[in-house]
């Protein structure tokens, strides 16, 4: 089959320009406390200090110690209290966070709760975050500095009431391993922290900043000067001339044009194929013909959370400089009811040559998805092919925002993904695929229907991805829809919308089971 793709220069940063980047917050680690001013010190259980801890305490006559068991403060996990500082001691306020049991066994995951939690209980308290110190192992100060990091985001860049703004422009850690965990974060946490926030970013934006073209524009801006990196693009045009009808069928209703960007990043040995990671990238989703209930339509910038993760994985592996070869693909459409629409009862032709009947043009997501995801397989014939989709509500319903349902015809990696869940937060809760799913999508005037009445939802989706994924490719369907974005915080996510769902798991997935093999 003829594969025609265009490498992508000079485009137009128009979007770009109009609407930046929030600025990230910079980490950095000294060993050298402040001596005024407010500040952060953790606790452990039963009120014992470490080192900076009990120096501050010397200085005050025993003052902090007292301060700690006056106030009650027990020291345990993920609390904190704020108290007035000591005299003696030269600060004004304290802020007070439990680290748990002195020696325990405290996971990475838990230490970046305590930074994420740390900072926004300071900001709280303090309107901006003062320097943090903490007496713990160098690898658990690198991870309560991933943690603060993302922690302190909030996506403010249009409040224009300056007292609402929540963003920090750094933060300091004071830790005696100053050094070594310095070089640990930038090494292996930070590039994924900045990932995760560019993902954030871009999934925060409104649509009629983020559209197809414009989400191309802002990755292609991210991605420049790194190492391994190429990038294609493939527009209206070229989508009909590689008979991609489900991807341009979705685009149509729109003004604005649908795109498939490809990132290949090539960071392993030369002639490795390379793990695949689609993403559902629908910028804006009103249903299309099938219109969706208006009160609910405005959080549908969020349906090409799917698309930001894939992008942001990659970002993070590369940022890292991962030995690993990853291409990421964002299949892009604004899904909208214009003169040009798609109608429920037609049929289009997909990539693979598959007929689709459209009985739901809000059943949109998994048709830009088979177009994305038999490019990826067929293309780059990979071990591993992942794709993420904010897909189905009855995802959502069933699992609520405590995890991604995840899908596939293997077991044995719906296991390791589970484990991968559990170790980076971004867990993942096994639902069915079998037989009977696959035949619930046949339809008795195209191959397949993308929807249905006796479909069961999440999984009648899965198994229309599946349709357009070979049988022996090795492949992982993670339905988002419930996790993608949510208005509650969180201890690494204070601001309302975007989690970044799926980068820490599958860059902590792809460095145990791909790097360096």
């Amino acid at each position: 089959m003829k594969k025609t793709v265009s490498l992508l220069t000079g485009i137009a940063m128009s979007a770009v320009l109009s609407a930046t980047a929030l600025a990230q917050t910079a980490v950095n680690f000294t060993n050298q406390a402040p001596e005024n001013g407010n500040i952060v010190i953790g606790v452990y259980e039963g009120g014992e200090l470490g080192q900076y801890g009990a120096s501050i305490d010397s200085k005050s006559n025993k003052g902090l110690s007292h301060a700690i068991s006056a106030s009650g403060f027990d020291g345990k996990v993920m609390t904190t209290k704020v108290v007035p500082a000591p005299v003696g001691a030269g600060y004004e306020q304290i802020l007070l966070v439990g680290l748990g049991a002195k020696g325990a066994d405290v996971s990475a995951l838990q230490w970046q709760k305590i930074g994420g939690n740390a900072v926004q209980k300071a900001v709280s308290a303090f309107k901006s975050a003062p320097a943090m110190i903490f007496d713990v192992s160098e690898d658990a100060s690198a991870n309560i500095a991933f943690g603060a990091k993302l922690g302190s985001y909030y996506f403010d860049k249009y409040y224009t009431d300056d007292s609402r703004h929540r963003s920090q422009d750094e933060l300091e850690i004071v830790t005696g391993q100053s050094d070594q965990a310095e070089r640990l974060y930038e090494a292996e946490l930070d590039p994924v922290a900045n990932a995760m926030w560019y993902t954030r970013d871009i999934s925060n934006e409104p649509s009629n900043v983020i559209y197809p073209e414009s989400f191309v524009e802002r990755w292609t801006e991210h991605f420049k000067g790194m190492d391994n990196i190429k990038i294609k693009v493939i527009d209206e045009k070229e989508m009909q001339e590689l008979g991609m009808g489900a991807l341009y069928g979705v685009g149509r209703g729109s003004k604005r044009p649908p795109r498939m960007m490809i990132v290949e990043y090539m960071g392993g040995n030369k002639g490795d194929n390379p793990v695949v990671i689609a993403g559902k990238g629908i910028t804006f989703d009103t249903g299309g013909i099938s219109m969706k209930n208006p009160p609910n339509m405005w959080n549908m910038k969020f349906d090409m959370s799917g698309a930001a993760s894939a992008m942001g994985t990659v970002h993070a592996l590369a940022g890292r400089g991962a030995k690993v070869n990853v291409v990421g693909i964002a299949a892009l459409a604004e899904n909208m009811p214009g003169g040009n629409a798609q109608r429920p009862g037609d049929v289009v032709t997909s990539m693979s040559g598959k007929t689709i009947q459209i009985r739901s043009t809000d059943a949109e997501g998994r048709l830009v998805l088979a177009d994305g995801i038999y490019y990826g397989d067929t293309t780059y014939n990979p071990p591993l092919l992942v794709d993420l989709a904010t897909l189905t509500g009855s995802a959502s319903r069933a699992l609520g925002s405590d995890y991604a349902a995840v899908f596939s015809r293997h077991d044995d990696l719906i296991e390791k993904f589970t484990a991968a869940g559990k170790e980076t937060g971004d867990e993942v809760w096994h639902l069915p695929l079998n037989e009977n799913h696959f035949k619930a999508i046949e339809n008795n005037v195209a191959d397949v229907m993308n929807s249905g009445p006796d479909a069961p939802g999440a999984s009648a989706g899965a198994a229309f991805i599946g349709t357009f994924v070979r049988d022996t490719t090795n492949w992982v369907h993670l339905d988002i829809a419930g996790i993608a974005y949510s208005d509650k915080p969180s201890a690494t996510k204070a601001s309302p919308g975007s989690r970044a769902y799926g980068i820490r798991l599958l860059n902590a997935y792809i460095k145990e089971h791909f790097e360096g093999k």
